[in-house]
């Protein structure tokens, strides 16, 4: 399968199973989608001389020819035979978010977790519920060494001083059970101070903090209580917060919803404010919501993405690069054929635990019942709903199987499937065509990276 498109001035063909990208000039770009629908050489030449010289277009032909006998033009699907390993391999689990706060100090208008509470009531995880956490997913490791713990809410720092306690017996069980703990902290900043920076920068090898961007687009849709704005209040926070981390190992993560359908300008914003490490996604809600963003903002929203995408090359050329979290691509190496058919593994190699220590596949799916797999005391006891979550892939997903994004994407959100759906089988239909754009603009950036370093090389000359 290839995948064929244009986007700021590059002509880009993707070779889907091998994972080569081409970047031709338009007279391949042709010959290539002529030779896709069906079309032999001599009538691809026949179709084409109007247009271009006949020795030119067998010179093009002649080299797909030869990405084709290399494997990586035209190449076959090679990664289904590749399912029944994946599916029979035992279950391991291998990272938790920790739900260390069900309750928040913001009321944000678009919250999924109902202002933290997750469709029941208030509540802090006791250093109890976290240590048995802890423990399970130690003794549910396997030979897996490296571990990751995420604290969330809510609004983790709330309950502070149990992560503190709970980082503390991590680090005393990773000496003894020859383990590596990789903390994480999301944050939405209000109580972000000295001490608390600190300790992440110590012990945290990520932290998330939640932004939407320009101020009237973040106090609209993420005020205290009250009503007022938490921008001012956070922002100098956050730009202390990332510059004692040297810029690295963090994210201002905001959400766009459809009151600002240019989210570009939201990012750059960010950017400006001096960020580096930029995430700004698109909310996902029912059209009944009136943010939620709909099928016709579509055309708009790819707009924006390219229009991002062709900023951040200009930046990149004269040294004012930053990273968007989704335009990060590995066209080398990416990750092992295990995640790219199944994705992010929640249900199996991924779980949320609640304040009460009670196991769901992950923190979307906390609060309904259907989802409950277990606790901290017994373990998992819904042993089938593990294996429907461990047999949610790419190819169990008829929307996915002709998708040139399956191997990216790995099928999407299970829950946001379910949520529009029922079905953790389904696909959100809007997040997959983002996803799709997405990813042509990160491959886009790719080749222009390319291209930049190749006048690099021939200025130096």
């Amino acid at each position: 399968m290839i995948h064929q498109f244009k986007n700021n001035g590059y002509h880009i063909v993707l070779d889907v199973d091998s994972g080569s990208v081409h970047v031709v000039d338009a007279m391949t770009y042709e010959i290539i989608g002529l030779l896709d629908a069906g079309y032999a050489q001599d009538a691809v030449i026949e179709r084409l001389s109007a247009q271009y010289k006949e020795s030119e277009i067998r010179e093009a032909l002649a080299e797909i020819a030869a990405l084709e006998e290399d494997g990586t033009l035209f190449s076959r699907e090679e990664y289904e035979a590749h399912l029944a390993d994946v599916q029979t391999r035992g279950v391991v689990v291998k990272a938790l978010c920790l739900h260390i706060a069900h309750d928040c100090n913001l009321r944000c208008g678009y919250c999924f977790a109902q202002e933290g509470e997750y469709n029941g009531e208030k509540a802090l995880m006791p250093y109890e519920v976290g240590k048995a956490a802890l423990d399970f997913l130690i003794a549910s490791s396997g030979n897996r060494r490296n571990l990751e713990v995420d604290f969330f809410g809510g609004e983790p720092t709330l309950n502070f001083q149990v992560v503190k306690d709970l980082v503390a017996y991590g680090r005393e069980r990773e000496k003894v059970c020859d383990k590596k703990f990789r903390f994480t902290l999301t944050t939405n900043g209000v109580f972000l101070n000295d001490e608390i920076m600190e300790f992440a920068n110590r012990e945290m090898a990520n932290v998330v903090l939640s932004i939407d961007g320009r101020k009237d687009v973040h106090d609209r849709m993420r005020p205290f209580p009250d009503g007022s704005g938490s921008y001012e209040r956070i922002v100098p926070k956050f730009l202390q917060f990332a510059e004692s981390r040297q810029q690295k190992n963090y994210y201002v993560r905001g959400t766009f919803t459809r009151y600002n359908l240019d989210f570009s300008k939201d990012v750059l914003h960010l950017a400006d404010l001096g960020f580096r490490q930029i995430s700004v996604e698109p909310v996902v809600a029912q059209e009944t919501d009136a943010y939620a963003i709909r099928k016709e903002d579509l055309p708009r929203l790819f707009e924006e993405y390219d229009a991002l995408a062709a900023e951040m090359a200009r930046r990149g050329k004269r040294g004012d690069s930053f990273t968007f979290f989704h335009f990060m691509i590995d066209l080398e190496g990416g990750p092992c054929v295990a995640k790219r058919l199944s994705g992010c593994g929640s249900g199996t190699e991924y779980l949320a635990v609640t304040p009460w220590g009670d196991f769901y596949p992950c923190h979307q799916f906390v609060g309904n019942e259907k989802f409950l797999m277990g606790n901290v005391t017994e373990g998992i006891t819904n042993t089938r709903l593990q294996e429907s979550f461990k047999g949610c892939n790419v190819y169990a997903k008829e929307a996915c199987r002709n998708c040139f994004a399956k191997y990216y994407c790995s099928g999407g959100c299970a829950a946001n499937a379910y949520n529009f759906h029922g079905d953790i089988r389904g696909v959100y239909e809007i997040g997959c065509a983002l996803q799709k754009k997405r990813v042509e603009c990160a491959i886009m950036l790719k080749a222009a990276e390319a291209f930049e370093a190749d006048e690099r090389k021939e200025e130096m000359r």
